[in-house]
């Protein structure tokens, strides 16, 4: 989750992190389950489909991922559709978003977003879809699971290393890292922005679990305050806060 909500996340349960509560333990052990040398293998295992297709006699188009590599690929990814993000489970929300539905709200942001001069829409939607890919491996680490920033760093780098191997068609994996490094790093204005939307998906999350389940979740209201740096994100987290006090 984004790293406000990361700070006040409390001591995850001993619940297996892919299908249950997020831990540092579960964490570690789904992160074994798909060691370098497993995913080695199946990112350099030989199939016998076409690895790429020429659509015409002048141009040689970059190579796509064979269908091997791209159910592999894709199989892997299963895993954000069925991890729970974290901060929800921990605090005993019912039905919890998983990893892909808070990217694919967050896609949703990105495309409807108001134009702005010098933003690429297309790369900020791809950008959303992108910057959680990591966690199919290592989980939704949080700062209660007791691993230090560099290290967390470490793993989810390692992982989409990995993603990038399993896919194999080096363009797509190269932009796929790229998008996932300008995130991590903050490092462009379209990063800036989808890291606005992370912090609106979420608050927006909470305000409809509070009016779904009657639950309190000011606190993450509170750790996003004052931390939005586009104006579309602090807009949207006013509308938010404002429809939040007329239903209380």
């Amino acid at each position: 989750m984004g790293s406000g909500s990361r700070n006040l996340l409390c001591k995850s349960s001993s619940s297996a992190l892919l299908f249950l509560a997020p831990s540092f333990t579960s964490a570690q052990l789904r992160f074994n389950s798909f060691t370098p040398s497993k995913l080695r293998r199946m990112a350099t295992q030989p199939s016998s489909s076409p690895s790429s297709l020429t659509t015409n006699d002048t141009a040689s188009p970059s190579p796509s991922p064979s269908p091997a590599s791209t159910i592999d690929f894709l199989s892997l990814c299963h895993r954000l559709k069925t991890t729970k993000r974290a901060g929800w489970v921990l605090r005993g929300i019912k039905g919890p978003e998983s990893i892909s539905d808070h990217m694919y709200r967050m896609g949703l942001m990105a495309l409807i977003a108001p134009d702005i001069p010098g933003i690429d829409r297309d790369k900020c939607i791809k950008m959303a879809i992108v910057h959680d890919i990591a966690e199919a491996i290592v989980g939704d680490i949080t700062p209660s699971d007791g691993v230090p920033k560099a290290e967390k760093s470490r793993k989810e780098r390692e992982a989409l290393e990995h993603m990038c191997k399993l896919l194999g068609a080096e363009s797509r994996a190269k932009e796929m890292s790229e998008l996932w490094n300008e995130y991590e790093e903050n490092s462009t204005p379209e990063a800036k922005i989808v890291k606005d939307f992370d912090k609106v998906e979420m608050i927006l999350q909470a305000l409809e679990y509070e009016n779904e389940q009657g639950k309190d979740l000011e606190e993450f209201f509170q750790s996003t305050a004052g931390k939005f740096q586009t104006e579309v994100g602090k807009a949207w987290a006013l509308e938010i806060a404002s429809r939040r006090r007329k239903e209380r």
